[in-house]
């Protein structure tokens, strides 16, 4: 039986299509498995003209080629977020005229969230959960000739009728250690159009990820904003809410045989939703390892203002993270309250002040995600966003966002029901527009103006649903200046992770990469609570995952 396993998204990053990889090819050593990406968001012109989005575009001759190739499996799995869901069903309606005898089942994140949708396409089931232990059982029956259409975790066409199967039990921080690591060595292949799915190249790896591995420990997050996919994962099961994560030893383990299969990594980059949640006592334990073990920088996105603590900071910066990116969103409590995110601006200001104290001397300056853009806000929601982000600690930098709506979460009902147009606003997450504000977020990134001026321009701020001037040239330029002043913020910390293409590789060659964090990590005291235990060899952990993969 020939397998094929397809990840369609913007990059070849796919951190949960990597971790569900290794359980398929764990269990189907002879897979095959695919990446169709047609937006790279990494690249040098995505950065400096703000391209944020707009994948999941090729036209029928590409959609053809894809298609020839993917249909001479037997079965073929597809994963994809919402934005490249048209193209997935696209791809499946092609594949099917071409061999109406291939199994094809649809997961990743737009099954989970819209599976009344996804259901709709010509598959043979979707996967509505956790994929790992829900595929294991389809499998199994399917190569063997079994029914499989009672696995849980999925839904199934027979004839005109649709099983809905309910859901496995959330995985476990025991059953997740047993896991296979995230798939990051091994043939992939890469579609090129003209040319098909082509062995994946360091090329392609540079381009795309820089010299970043990307991944999560963690799963779960306790908040429920309605503008994020995981209110339709707590809306399956509550237990989502609850932090689940194998062991630091585990985690660490993963990296080492990512750096073992590519040694030019240089930063890890966690993408967990709620990172900083996980108690001081793992983390001070993961920081330890991490340190005397691994030896590299890494990066935690997935920060929440209400669990910023001086003690956990400083522990994870002792152990080697040198960059942070937090969940701002607006500073206004209005705003908050309708996107249910339970962060007062009082406290997201206080968390600000604390990230900042650990910049610039041992980290780049923390990065905030902002969304703008929001139909329903008023110019006083506008202004407060504006004023916070004048008294946040600094030095910072900001991720501009324009809203952008996920299809079937409560902010899309909000939206319809107030009369939003909402496909209007879902286009703006490719390009911010240049209005005044948008301008401003950018400005105090660079410079934080004297109080008189800074209340000056705020009197041209306007809501984004008002008829207003736009400034196209000057948006241009102070995004210029921004990325510049971003640019040399890693610079100054010798930090390349983020350039995409052969320029950090180059430095990485001629030890440039790192030579800062090496000189400046021994200078850091060390926390007054570091976790000492008797813990596994990397070499012990993959042991024990593969003794229990065997049972």
């Amino acid at each position: 039986m020939k397998v094929t396993m397809v990840c369609l998204e913007d990059g070849i990053m796919a951190c949960g299509f990597r971790k569900f990889a290794g359980t398929v090819e764990s269990l189907i050593p002879d897979s095959r498995f695919c990446f169709v990406s047609t937006n790279n968001l990494r690249s040098l012109s995505s950065a400096l003209i703000g391209d944020t989005g707009g994948g999941g575009k090729l036209d029928a001759d590409e959609i053809d080629e894809i298609s020839q190739d993917l249909a001479g499996s037997d079965l073929i799995g597809f994963s994809s977020m919402t934005g490249y869901a048209a193209l997935t069903r696209a791809v499946i309606q092609r594949v099917r005229e071409i061999n109406p005898k291939s199994t094809i089942i649809w997961g990743g994140i737009h099954p989970i969230i819209h599976p009344e949708d996804a259901i709709l396409a010509d598959v043979d089931g979707i996967c509505t959960g956790e994929g790992e232990f829900a595929f294991k059982q389809f499998y199994n029956a399917w190569v063997n000739g079994q029914d499989y259409s009672s696995t849980p975790n999925f839904w199934f066409k027979n004839a005109d009728k649709v099983i809905r199967n309910g859901f496995l039990p959330l995985q476990t921080s025991t059953e997740m250690e047993s896991l296979p690591f995230a798939r990051h060595a091994g043939d992939e292949y890469l579609y090129q159009p003209g040319k098909g799915f082509r062995p994946m190249t360091l090329h392609d790896r540079l381009s795309n990820n820089g010299l970043s591995y990307n991944t999560v420990w963690s799963i779960g997050c306790p908040f429920k904003c309605t503008y994020c996919g995981n209110t339709k994962f707590i809306e399956n099961d509550v237990g989502y809410r609850k932090l689940r994560h194998p062991s630091a030893r585990y985690a660490v383990a993963e990296i080492q045989a990512a750096l073992a299969a590519h040694p030019y990594l240089s930063t890890v980059c966690f993408h967990d939703d709620s990172f900083m949640a996980i108690p001081y006592d793992q983390l001070a334990e993961f920081a330890e390892i991490w340190r005397e073990e691994v030896g590299i920088p890494f990066a935690v996105y997935g920060v929440i203002p209400n669990y910023v603590r001086q003690d956990k900071l400083q522990v994870l910066t002792w152990g080697g993270m040198n960059r942070i990116r937090m969940g701002v969103q607006s500073g206004s409590q209005r705003i908050l309250d309708f996107y249910k995110r339970p962060t007062p601006p009082d406290q997201v200001l206080e968390a600000s002040k604390v990230c900042a104290g650990f910049a610039p001397r041992y980290q780049i300056p923390p990065a905030y995600d902002i969304i703008m853009d929001n139909p329903i806000e008023t110019r006083q929601d506008v202004v407060d966003t504006l004023e916070m982000l004048y008294e946040f600690g600094r030095p910072f930098t900001l991720n501009v966002f324009s809203l952008r709506v996920i299809p079937n979460t409560e902010l899309e009902r909000h939206m319809r029901e107030a009369g939003v147009d909402i496909e209007e606003i879902s286009s703006n997450y490719a390009n911010i527009p240049p209005r005044w504000a948008n301008l401003l977020l950018y400005m105090l990134v660079v410079w934080k103006p004297p109080r008189w001026l800074f209340d000056r321009w705020l009197k041209h701020v306007r809501s984004s649903a008002e008829t207003q001037k736009l400034y196209p040239v000057r948006a241009g330029l102070m995004r210029a200046v921004y990325m510049i002043k971003r640019g040399l913020d890693h610079l100054r910390h010798l930090d390349f992770s983020t350039i995409p293409g052969y320029a950090g590789y180059v430095a990485w060659k001629l030890g440039l990469v790192g030579f800062w964090w090496r000189r400046m990590i021994p200078k850091m005291e060390k926390p007054a609570r570091v976790i000492r235990r008797r813990r596994e060899t990397a070499t012990e952990v993959i042991e024990i995952i593969d003794a229990k993969q065997t049972a």
